[in-house]
């Protein structure tokens, strides 16, 4: 190939290299400035395509989505100097492209490196304001109704100081999971094993109480039964052996002398059942008297 070919070939190269560096495309998630020579000329971009200078102007992009910002746990004291582990999550964006740009990441052109930076300085803010609004509550305070107040408070707060400062908007902080310590939350649970303990054997003392009184009324009550049914038996047989006792009584006063013969019949049937049995009696007495006569004279 002739040098002018070669000449041809070069231009065709540094043109396609000035023409693709004069060009840049921003997505609808991503918001961006254009530097030069290091310092900001345009600001919030509009999605699209775009010229610049080529080799003189560089893009600097950053997301422009709400992101979320899972938080490590921290450790915050109540108001009773009680410790506990706070998880929570930051939901943020971008509100000024230009001051962000500015304050994090030393002038790295890397989104991740810059995004690491600002979530490191403004989750500081939030932990301090956390701080300060736990320390003025109890326990029962942080994790009850107040909680969702609370962390409106710290979102209201903090989101002032990032919009200033930082050119970020925090949208809302919320709680994860509020848990007590593990040193704290075994003496709690050590507290509330010895309580239900404790309710235990006052539910057992309870229960056994009230079986001796179920007991005792149950033994009270059979006695009472069985004496009104001692009573009762004994009056009853009174009554039927004086309903005999007046039957014999007129039997015998209707006919006394069929009453005495009957009543003999009986006494031999009672002696004389048994053919072993041996009786030495007079033969003139009065045993053997309506055996003699049939009169019975």
């Amino acid at each position: 190939m002739s040098n002018r070919g070669l000449a041809v070939v070069a231009l065709f190269i540094v043109a396609l290299l000035v023409g693709l560096d004069s060009f840049f495309i921003i997505k609808e998630t991503e918001k961006a400035v254009l530097k030069q020579f290091g310092r900001i000329v345009r600001t919030d971009i509009a999605p699209g395509l775009h010229m610049k200078l080529p080799f003189v102007q560089n893009v600097s992009r950053a997301d422009g989505r709400v992101l979320v910002y899972s938080v490590p746990s921290q450790r915050i004291q109540t108001s009773e100097k009680k410790f506990m582990n706070v998880n929570y999550f930051i939901i943020w964006r971008i509100a000024d492209i230009q001051r962000y740009l500015t304050t994090f990441g030393g002038g790295s052109q890397n989104p991740s490196l810059v995004r690491d930076d600002a979530e490191g300085r403004f989750s500081s803010l939030v932990a301090n304001a956390l701080r300060d609004e736990f320390s003025l509550r109890t326990v029962q305070e942080a994790i009850s109704g107040e909680r969702v107040m609370v962390m409106d408070e710290v979102a209201k707060h903090v989101n002032e100081k990032t919009l200033l400062e930082f050119g970020v908007e925090i949208i809302d902080i919320r709680i994860k999971q509020l848990d007590w310590q593990q040193d704290v939350r075994d003496s709690v649970f050590a507290r509330m094993r010895a309580e239900r303990a404790r309710d235990a054997s006052e539910h057992r003392a309870r229960g056994s109480e009230e079986a001796e009184k179920i007991r005792a009324e149950a033994d009270r009550t059979r006695t009472v039964l069985l004496a009104e049914a001692y009573r009762d038996s004994q009056r009853i047989r009174g009554e039927g052996d004086a309903t005999a006792a007046a039957t014999y009584a007129a039997a015998y006063n209707r006919d006394p002398e069929f009453f005495r013969f009957y009543r003999s019949l009986q006494a031999y049937r009672e002696a004389l059942t048994n053919g072993n049995d041996l009786m030495v009696l007079e033969p003139d007495s009065d045993f053997f008297r309506y055996l003699k006569k049939s009169g019975g004279k």
